[in-house]
């Protein structure tokens, strides 16, 4: 995985991809593109499915927040140890993907009326990942080792953490996998860095 992979993004989404890159001790180029800059549709018409973040690796151009965290997963060997392992992340990632669509949709669309009604109804998404890790008995949903569904997946429960900071404390695996991935060294660093900081987690300034 080259040095200087760029990762091109307006708001949103690139979450996950920093805090696996930076666990794995990779480096990378952001290209914050502004809001007003976009929609002058330039950039926007070089883009597959007209849509933001992209990753840029060499030559070789990505779209699509999932299928970036998979090639991702793939290049660093987080992707499970064989194809069922494979499977069961993959099934997992598309798990988080329907907890954060229902995040985003809250977010962006019914925040000064649904937020109350969203955190009330949270616990009965959050149970299932619950379930998940608390038998797989490893802290992570799959395998031995962190897969990119657990990147995805740390990243949403942060977000949620800003939300509703008691969101998990009835959920002890969920809450131990927070402090667990929270404090791998490399996490840590990011999550403690300026750069990290000043990122806002929506872009219309909701959290």
């Amino acid at each position: 995985f080259l040095p200087y992979t760029r990762l091109l993004f307006t708001t949103g989404r690139c979450g996950a991809m920093r805090i696996m890159m930076a666990d794995q001790g990779q480096e990378w180029k952001e290209i914050v593109v502004d809001f007003a800059d976009w929609m002058k549709g330039d950039l926007k018409a070089t883009c597959v499915f007209g849509q933001l973040p992209k990753l840029e690796d060499g030559g070789f151009a990505l779209y699509q927040s999932n299928a970036i965290l998979r090639h991702l997963g793939r290049n660093h060997d987080a992707y499970g140890k064989d194809g069922k392992e494979a499977a069961l992340i993959d099934m997992m990632c598309d798990g988080v993907e329907d907890l954060r669509l229902k995040y985003v949709k809250m977010i962006y669309q019914e925040y000064d009326t649904g937020k109350d009604v969203y955190i009330k109804d949270l616990p009965n998404h959050l149970d299932k990942f619950e379930a998940v890790m608390a038998k797989n008995k490893t802290g992570f949903l799959v395998g031995d080792k962190p897969s990119f569904a657990d990147y995805s997946l740390f990243e949403v429960l942060l977000n949620h953490l800003v939300l509703c900071s008691s969101c998990l404390d009835t959920f002890p695996s969920l809450k131990s996998f927070v402090e667990k991935m929270s404090a791998r060294p490399k996490i840590k660093t990011f999550l403690d860095s300026e750069a990290y900081k000043k990122l806002p987690i929506n872009g219309n300034g909701k959290q």
